[in-house]
């Protein structure tokens, strides 16, 4: 689908279905003369579709090596984000309404009393495409999309009949082959003997293998720190009490203290003060006190170990400085966390709920408290109330100039979520949200774990676009073609 989708809109020569003779077939049929090719000696003039590019400055627009998740991932993902400015708008609906399917379609856990909606979707999402794209590209496969959500119903979730974890073993089985002209033996003989070294490992599950790198199940749930790291003196003591606070305020075993002294806004202010002078009582009182609780009353350090990086639950981050540098992203990190809600100014009854809060990591701190470290990130938050807002497709966008939650910028390493920010072509002062895609790491049978290779995009909202307004073109051939730009000229 999205191969179609893409030789479509980019107009990928010998792949898109919109050509000459497509366009006689529209003539034929009486349908959108306005399109109709103007025959000339040498050329032949094509109007341009209304889902046609306005601007491409790539002299081959061509994807090549692509393989099925990476069809997913732009299908899901990119798609509904590259369409935003390029298209009018009830193409660009008609197009996000089907990523949005395939969206939904594809998650992990599929609520099955929303099937029925998403087969009327699909039905009027290839509804919509036929007022817009040529009869010409409406082949089986594309007609195959509206028997998928039954294939959901009868056999489960799609991601179990995906092909790319087969794709990516046929790596580890082509590296097997040692001799090229008999690569069927060569793949025979080491998977049995891979097979036997996994026999054998059973009865040394305890033991340190030589030259084998040790089990990543530890560092995928602690965290590692990336290289580069460096001790630096923090002079601001109430910044350090800050990262302080926010330690004791999400550690489970300081909550029965939280508990106990909880008022408001001296509680923010005394808590650590109080919490020291609680356990030097009690220790004084030789009241059993363990010892990570104790460590923490203490507070942590003033020199900080600080570092460029850090890998957590899968997710490598990078501190903003070293993202300007870089043509990946990693620094875009979100929370969600309970806080005080009000729906005005004037509202005296507010309401305890969560809330997401998106940020940019400027700093990794790993805190020392002399028997154990803690690492936080220190971020740029934005502020929630005037730099977050979703439109009406449902996605999240944030101005990452407005910073807010000042006094609060420390977060745990272990509670961030990583994200990703694409700047809106429709307004430059604004980014998309992206979500990364969850990897989990189960635990099975002591020391073995496996990872879910079967990564899950998230949708950005639970509904469909609203297309009650794509009927308000009055004159039909307007929503069908293009006259902000020049058409397409092909030689005879």
């Amino acid at each position: 689908m999205f191969a179609r989708a893409s030789s479509e809109l980019l107009n990928i020569p010998g792949k898109t279905k919109d050509g000459v003779k497509s366009r006689l077939d529209l003539l034929e049929m009486g349908l959108r003369p306005g399109l109709a090719p103007t025959f000339g000696l040498k050329r032949t003039y094509l109007p341009l579709h209304v889902y046609s590019k306005n601007l491409v400055s790539m002299e081959e627009l061509k994807l090549n090596g692509l393989k099925s998740h990476d069809y997913h991932a732009l299908m899901q993902q990119l798609l509904p984000v590259a369409i935003r400015s390029v298209l009018p708008k009830h193409v660009r609906y008609a197009i996000t309404r089907l990523c949005f399917f395939f969206n939904a379609l594809c998650a992990k856990v599929v609520d099955v009393s929303r099937l029925n909606d998403l087969q009327q979707d699909i039905v009027v999402i290839l509804c919509l495409l036929e007022k817009y794209f040529p009869p010409s590209i409406f082949d089986i496969m594309l007609h195959l999309t509206v028997h998928l959500v039954r294939e959901v119903r009868l056999c489960g979730p799609v991601y179990m009949r995906w092909m790319y974890p087969f794709e990516r073993y046929m790596k580890v089985l082509k590296g097997y082959v040692r001799n090229h002209n008999r690569p069927e033996g060569c793949i025979a003989e080491c998977y049995i003997a891979e097979e036997a070294l996994e026999f054998c490992t059973e009865y040394l599950s305890g033991m340190d293998a030589i030259g084998i790198p040790s089990s990543m199940k530890d560092e995928w749930k602690c965290g590692k720190p990336l290289l580069g790291g460096r001790a630096i003196t923090i002079h601001d003591y109430k910044l350090v009490e800050q990262a302080h606070h926010y330690v004791l305020q999400n550690t489970t075993i300081v909550q029965p203290f939280i508990e106990v002294k909880w008022l408001e806004d001296e509680h923010v202010r005394t808590f650590s003060h109080w919490l020291r002078k609680k356990v030097s009582d009690d220790i004084s009182k030789k009241e059993p006190i363990e010892k990570e609780l104790k460590w923490l009353a203490q507070g942590p350090r003033q020199q900080v170990l600080t570092y460029p990086g850090y890998i957590i639950h899968g997710c490598r981050y990078h501190i903003k400085n070293r993202d300007e540098a870089r043509v990946n992203q990693n620094s875009g990190v979100s929370i969600v966390a309970s806080t005080m809600q009000i729906a005005s100014s004037k509202d005296k009854n507010p309401v305890l709920g969560d809330m997401c809060f998106y940020g940019i990591i400027t700093e990794i701190w790993d805190l020392d408290y002399n028997m154990f470290n803690i690492c936080v990130f220190k971020c740029d938050w934005v502020d929630s109330k005037n730099g977050v807002k979703v439109d009406e497709l449902g996605f999240t966008l944030v101005d990452l100039s407005k910073i807010g939650h000042k006094s609060d910028p420390f977060i745990l390493a272990t509670q961030a979520q990583q994200v990703f920010y694409v700047e809106d072509q429709v307004d430059p002062r604004w980014s998309i949200v992206l979500s990364r895609p969850k990897m989990e790491l189960f635990d099975i049978e002591g020391d073995d774990n496996i990872a879910d290779n079967c990564m899950e995009h998230h949708p950005f909202a639970n509904g469909m676009p609203n297309i009650k307004s794509f009927d308000e073109v009055e004159d039909y051939d307007e929503i069908c073609m293009r006259t902000d730009c020049e058409g397409i000229w092909i030689e005879n």
